[in-house]
């Protein structure tokens, strides 16, 4: 009989040790129950500066550094999960993911479907062409291929204005700006619609190849992280260490690493 109680006793303690280790890996509830473990941050891995891969295929990137550098303070794990960004609200909802965190656009819209951290740099969108185009303005757009990002806030701006989309002879959609940039310089496309922190950053990388136009399509938007509307605990702890990062200039280092100086707001 005390064989058997101990062999309960043993068999208890594994089950209780194994949840406790099981429960230590799971990623933060989207909804108010927090659960303080892993948060699993939503983004596109194709979209240089914010989320990328290097040349080792790891995920680097801006705001993959901001987020590092977050989760390390409130003592979480943290993932990058890669997501289809256009589908990125009902990643979000489902609780797949748990942040938002690359680049997103603060807009109305968006509101209406999450939660949002406070802005922490602004972004216009612009147009990029080759660099021997004689497109020069706007009109010069009409009748012409014209690219963006599935998803992205580009393709809102141009949803937006059916004038001006009427006047293009087509809008091609892309998982991400390296796929129109490459259509770009192989001719596939004349113009693209696009992040100008993105597109100046991959346009350096290629000075030879690619022009920005300084045409803005759209208002000025800021970028903010994206949470479950649900979620505001996890929002406002990650919030309170982006006051603290940005206090103690944290942010700024981040930043000079990225652009050569500090851009954020």
């Amino acid at each position: 009989m005390k064989r058997i109680i101990l062999s309960c006793l043993l068999i208890a303690a594994s089950a209780l040790l194994i949840a406790g280790c099981g429960q230590k890996n799971q990623p933060v509830s989207s909804g108010s129950g927090d659960t303080g473990g892993k948060i699993i941050v939503g983004l596109d891995d194709n979209y240089p500066p914010m989320g990328f891969r290097d040349e080792n295929n790891e995920i680097t990137g801006f705001d993959v550094d901001l987020a590092k550098e977050a989760a390390k303070r409130l003592n979480r794990e943290v993932e990058f999960k890669p997501i289809d960004w256009s589908s990125k609200e009902a990643e979000l909802k489902s609780g797949r993911v748990n942040v938002l965190w690359n680049g997103l656009d603060i807009t109305e819209k968006r509101k209406e479907n999450m939660l949002f951290s406070d802005p922490y740099m602004d972004n216009r969108q612009i147009v990029f062409v080759k660099k021997d185009s004689d497109i020069k303005t706007i009109d010069d757009l009409k009748g012409k291929v014209v690219g963006t990002q599935s998803g992205s806030t580009g393709e809102e701006n141009i949803n937006k204005d059916q004038n001006l989309k009427n006047s293009f002879k087509e809008v091609k959609s892309y998982p991400d700006y390296i796929a129109a940039f490459m259509d770009l310089e192989n001719g596939r496309i004349d113009a693209i619609i696009g992040d100008e922190i993105t597109g100046r950053y991959y346009m350096n990388k290629h000075p030879d190849k690619f022009a920005a136009r300084d045409i803005v399509i759209g208002e000025t938007t800021s970028f903010g992280i994206g949470f479950a509307k649900d979620n505001q605990k996890l929002r406002d702890e990650v919030q309170k260490v982006l006051d603290a990062m940005k206090k103690d200039g944290t942010i700024a280092k981040i930043s000079e690493k990225w652009f050569g100086k500090d851009i954020t707001k």
